[in-house]
């Protein structure tokens, strides 16, 4: 896959709740920076993760609107559409803009960006 693929495969992954092959796309030995759960460092820590997922979102859709790539980098604008398990009652709707930096084939690098207000029943629900 070129590093286009790659983004596009993270999407597809992720919309359809295939988290495993998701957290395939990432180097072994990869660095996240996400907004709500801080510093990860490595595929095995992401998946072990990711596996909670689906008990934490009654529905998740992460949309690209504009990609980008250059070379090892790129940057995503997406829309989230969300339901926190616990509060469906209250969607969580935000934009979001993700940075990836590739190599050999892989994610090795991806940090998110977006205001943490929409993602309030997540994150009332995880403190609970």
């Amino acid at each position: 896959m070129n590093n286009r693929e790659i983004i596009e495969a993270y999407y597809t992954h992720a919309n359809a709740g295939n988290w495993d092959a998701w957290c395939d796309l990432f180097t072994e030995d990869c660095q996240m920076d996400e907004q709500l759960a801080g510093h990860i460092s490595g595929r095995e820590t992401l998946r072990g993760i990711m596996r909670g997922f689906p008990q934490a979102y009654a529905s998740f859709q992460n949309v690209p609107k504009h990609i980008l790539v250059d070379g090892d980098q790129g940057a995503v604008v997406s829309h989230i559409s969300a339901r926190a398990m616990k509060y469906q009652d209250e969607p969580i709707e935000a934009e979001v803009m993700n940075y990836f930096q590739f190599r050999d084939g892989k994610i090795a690098y991806m940090a998110n960006f977006h205001d943490s207000k929409p993602f309030a029943p997540f994150l009332r629900q995880i403190s609970e």
